[in-house]
């Protein structure tokens, strides 16, 4: 199956469940993660705001934050690129690029002191592949985060047997869901 076919199956996958049901899921898996050794460990960590069909990440930035932690966003400033931003609470957000809530905080380019990166996808498999939503983001970022250690969060049914794979695709240590 071609990657823009998978990409719609599991949009109408998402599509069966409530939003009722994913905040419940999302539940779940923020707490299986939260437990994670390197996130608990971790005092930089790249994370995302999530979108309305994502694990629900917003509660846990601000636990990170609140933490001491470093928690950094990604912020779309053209069709190809994006940065990271320091995220220190819900005022510093704004609408961005796809009406993805941004942070305007610092902008922080020291990739190599990222501890751990918390990356969405579409869908997952057993080894750590990842597919995007299609617009390569990720896929030029994450080759620059070279020490960090790479999660995947998902929903179960985003868990797939397996994944088309180019050679620009990075893997996952670790998928949570």
């Amino acid at each position: 199956m071609s990657k823009a076919s998978l990409r719609q199956y599991v949009r109408q996958l998402k599509q069966m469940h409530t939003t009722a049901q994913l905040e419940e899921q999302s539940a779940d898996i923020i707490g299986r993660l939260r437990v994670v050794p390197q996130v608990k460990q971790a005092q930089t960590i790249l994370l995302y705001y999530s979108l309305s069909d994502e694990v629900d990440t917003r509660q846990l930035l601000d636990e990170l934050v609140s933490a001491g932690k470093t928690v950094l966003l990604p912020v779309v400033i053209s069709d190809e690129a994006m940065e990271l931003r320091q995220y220190t609470g819900p005022n510093d957000l704004q609408g961005g690029f796809f009406d993805i809530m941004e942070p305007v905080g610092e902008l922080f380019t020291d990739y190599q002191n990222i501890d751990v990166a918390v990356v969405p996808g579409m869908a997952f498999d057993s080894q750590g592949n990842r597919l995007g939503r299609g617009k390569g983001y990720y896929d030029r970022l994450l080759p620059q985060l070279t020490n960090a250690y790479k999660i995947g969060l998902c929903f179960r049914f985003q868990r797939l047997p397996g994944i088309p794979v180019d050679e620009n695709d990075v893997r996952m240590d670790e998928v949570v869901c």
